[in-house]
């Protein structure tokens, strides 16, 4: 498979929102450990407004879908959650464009943007333990195996695989950001919630993928 399209990105969105709905008690565990205890709750209400929107007529065009999705998270999605992830899926559609497929490159151009987004808005750094821990390792991991001349399936694939060793990465770590850092030392030992629901991202975008090869 040499390209995604407008279609392909849609049963990711789709695929996302079911994975968030089936994991969503296990997300808040891990949020009501170092957070607020609402992060699968917040995410699982978000992403069925997205679906809910998405229903109403699927968009022509990448921009379209995914700037939708941005604006129905920032919208919707309560807590740090609801703006970066908006913002990442907004940038990853204005950075694709009006087009209807994206090819590896472009792909992974996007959601470099995605990644820059949120970089922008939250300030992550590596080991924070945030949600930046899973994300820029899968991004990171796209472009090489896309260098190293993978196909778009595996590529993603490698991507996804990377998202969720950074998530496992988090389980040490002591936060240094949002409301997990007031804990301090306490919160080494849990995983990050953030980091949790990103490789679940990555790991829907490869399902996505592998199905439409």
């Amino acid at each position: 498979m040499a390209t995604v399209t407008t279609a392909t990105l849609q049963d990711w969105i789709s695929g996302f929102d079911a994975a968030i709905v089936d994991r969503k008690d296990w997300l808040t565990e891990l949020d009501s450990a170092i957070g607020d205890a609402d992060h699968g709750a917040n995410m699982a209400r978000g992403m069925s407004a997205v679906v809910d929107k998405l229903s109403a007529g699927a968009p022509a065009t990448i921009d379209e879908l995914l700037k939708g999705v941005g604006m129905t998270l920032v919208s919707s999605v309560g807590g740090a959650s609801g703006p970066l992830y908006g913002t990442f899926f907004l940038r990853v559609g204005m950075t694709a464009g009006a087009v209807a497929e994206l090819d590896g490159p472009a792909l992974a151009a996007a959601l470099r943007a995605g990644l820059d987004g949120i970089v922008a808005r939250g300030k992550p750094e590596a080991g924070d333990k945030t949600m930046y821990d899973a994300m820029a390792p899968a991004v990171d991991a796209l472009d090489a195996a896309l260098a190293d001349g993978a196909d778009l399936a595996a590529a993603v694939t490698a991507a996804a695989d990377a998202a969720a060793a950074g998530r496992d990465a988090t389980l040490p770590l002591v936060a240094r950001k949002g409301r997990a850092s007031y804990l301090g030392e306490r919160s080494a030992g849990h995983l990050d919630p953030g980091a949790a629901s990103t490789a679940i991202l990555f790991e829907t975008l490869a399902q996505a993928v592998q199905g439409a090869a």
